[in-house]
């Protein structure tokens, strides 16, 4: 799914215009770059934490040569997923339930 294709979901959700739905949305995603960016934790309760993963300098080697080099210390943006959303991902309706158990018999018998 795309960015536009999501505002429009969320503008018919949120039942706001689409224009202001983008808005707000390109406002939001602004914001946790920033506060991300400042070294802040930002939690959602039970939705996930965005964070800083800092990476340490390491040693590798250039594939091209095989010389060794050394990767420098850097940076990563990170998220760490919630219960609630990992819970809500991972639940399957009945009828996708009985179809995945199914198709794992049949590859069982193979």
């Amino acid at each position: 799914m795309t960015k536009n294709e999501f505002v429009k979901v969320l503008s018919k959700k949120a039942n706001l215009p689409q224009e202001q739905t983008k808005a707000l949305l390109n406002a939001t995603l602004e914001s946790i770059v920033e506060v991300v960016k400042s070294g802040e934790k930002l939690l959602f309760s039970d939705f996930g934490t965005f964070y800083i993963s800092n990476r340490a300098q390491r040693k590798g080697r250039n594939p091209q040569t095989g010389k060794p080099i050394t990767i420098p210390a850097y940076r990563l943006p990170a998220f760490r997923v919630g219960s609630t959303f990992k819970k809500a991902v991972n639940e399957l309706p009945k009828k996708e339930e009985k179809q995945t158990k199914q198709t794992n018999a049949k590859n069982k018998k193979k």
